[in-house]
C-alpha cells in the first residue's frame, strides 16, 4: 500500500484524524508512506482496537 498525502482530496481537512499523521508526524510534503500487507494489517488491528485513528486518504476517482 502506498499512501501519497499530496494526492489526498481531504488533505488539510482530515489530517488531524488520520493514521498517517498519527504515525508519521510531521508529514513532509512530496513524500509517500509505504506499508506492506503485514504492516497494513497491523495498522488495521490498531484501528479496530480504537488505539489509532483510521486512514482518511480519499482520491478523486473521476480524475485520471
Amino acid at each position: 500500500m502506498i499512501i501519497d498525502c499530496d494526492t489526498c482530496d481531504v488533505r488539510g481537512k482530515a489530517c488531524g484524524d488520520c493514521v498517517v499523521s498519527f504515525l508519521t508526524i510531521p508529514v513532509r510534503p512530496n513524500t509517500t508512506v509505504e506499508m506492506d500487507d503485514d504492516q497494513a494489517a497491523a495498522v488495521d488491528a490498531l484501528v479496530q482496537g480504537g488505539l489509532v485513528p483510521p486512514l482518511r486518504l480519499v482520491h478523486d476517482h473521476r480524475a485520471s
